[in-house]
């Protein structure tokens, strides 16, 4: 007996999605580790910017694909409350993968920064003039659902297991 699962493509993207949002916390958070002026520690701003838009580029053909193919049953059947709790949170991480980035565009804007190109020369121009007004407003809010969603994902991550290991349903193998 088959398993229901996602297309291909929309497993290889999902998984895709969470190495760039895994990469991108992880040099936001890692980059105190190395002295300010190293090389290492230049470069990662840049990658942590250039993996957040990595995860707005994709967004779109994610939300395709999740269109085109639709999502597989869940065996059994999710209760009304779980099937709400589930639309709950996922419209969260959609809406987490679509702001977060926009909200690190705008911070380098409002600084009159461009976007660097990683291990280059290269800064992609702003297409507004700065304004330190919002630039603290939107740094703070950027950090502050970055916080949030380290909830968010572990709860994703959580329900993951709880359906596969006390549930025992098919959710988790949907995604392998």
């Amino acid at each position: 007996m088959s398993i229901a699962r996602y297309a291909a493509s929309q497993r290889a993207m999902h998984w895709i999605v969470v190495a760039f949002v895994a990469s991108a916390y992880a040099l936001a958070e890692l980059r105190g580790w190395f002295p300010r002026g190293t090389p290492i520690r230049s470069a990662m701003m840049p990658l942590h910017f250039w993996a957040g838009i990595g995860v707005l580029l994709l967004l779109l053909p994610r939300l395709g694909l999740r269109l085109k193919n639709g999502i597989p049953a869940i065996t059994p059947p999710l209760a009304t409350w779980g099937r709400g709790l589930s639309l709950l949170t996922h419209g969260a991480l959609y809406t987490f993968l679509l702001v977060q980035p926009i909200l690190g565009i705008l911070i380098l804007w409002s600084e009159g920064r461009g976007i660097p190109v990683p291990f280059t020369d290269i800064v992609l121009a702003p297409l507004f003039a700065p304004g330190a007004a919002i630039e603290d407003r939107v740094e703070d809010l950027h950090k502050l659902l970055a916080n949030i969603f380290y909830w968010v994902i572990g709860l994703h991550s959580a329900a993951a297991l709880y359906h596969r290991f006390i549930r025992k349903d098919n959710v988790l193998q949907r995604m392998l």
